[in-house]
């Protein structure tokens, strides 16, 4: 059992979920007579779940709605985007490579996401990424979500307990705050989804590309 782990976030760090994401929240907002969002619009809207997605595609188009509309139309969101998954949605450029030269270092593997576990699996399935990962945590998957640390650690004890060294990888403030709670580095990556730019949360390293990515994982890893 490997004593590194990189636990990985999954929309806008590993995988490019944003067109897919983007025609499920235009189909809630259709639902309601609103106007789509541009896709370059619901990339800044993603990181909180699919509730705070409609809510903030529904208050850039209009009134805000309730906490029972918007209850009603997660519920459609889940369904639509389910049964639409992996239309668009591929891994980010060079992300594959990155995974399998972890992988051989004996590096476990993880993701911890604030998209549903049911979801996650579903997409990790699609694109055939399976087998990378000994854990895939969701927000209710232990009722919690980021930015609280339990699913990081939570995945960490899935894949092989809690000693050792880890690291996260992600895109938002959320998970440098989530990497911050841990008490673990985070690397953050700049081409994910966020309304500022994932340097201004202050990461321990910045990738523009996965290409770039082996040698400071593996740095903060084997400090």
């Amino acid at each position: 059992m490997s004593s590194k782990a990189v636990i990985f976030d999954l929309d806008g760090t590993l995988v490019d979920t944003a067109p897919d994401l983007w025609r499920a929240t235009n189909h809630c907002l259709a639902l309601r007579g609103r106007r789509e969002v541009t896709l370059d619009e619901v990339r800044a809207f993603v990181g909180h779940g699919a509730r705070k997605l409609i809510a903030r595609g529904l208050a850039a188009t209009g009134e805000p709605l309730g906490s029972d509309d918007i209850e009603a139309l997660y519920g459609e969101f889940v369904a639509y985007y389910g049964d639409n998954i992996a239309i668009g949605s591929a891994p980010f450029p060079g992300c594959l490579t990155l995974l399998d030269r972890l992988a051989a270092e004996g590096v476990s593997l993880g993701i911890c996401t604030n998209k549903l576990e049911g979801l996650s699996v579903k997409l990790i399935e699609a694109l055939g990424m399976g087998a990378y990962f000994g854990a895939i945590i969701g927000p209710d998957t232990i009722g919690v979500a980021k930015p609280d640390p339990a699913p990081y650690r939570e995945a960490l004890k899935r894949m092989r307990g809690e000693q050792g060294r880890s690291l996260l990888v992600g895109d938002s403030e959320t998970d440098v705050l989530t990497a911050r709670a841990a008490g673990v580095p985070i690397i953050g990556v700049t081409f994910g989804y966020t309304a500022h730019p994932i340097e201004t949360y202050g990461p321990d390293a910045l990738v523009g590309h996965f290409a770039e990515a082996y040698e400071p994982i593996m740095a903060a890893l084997n400090s």
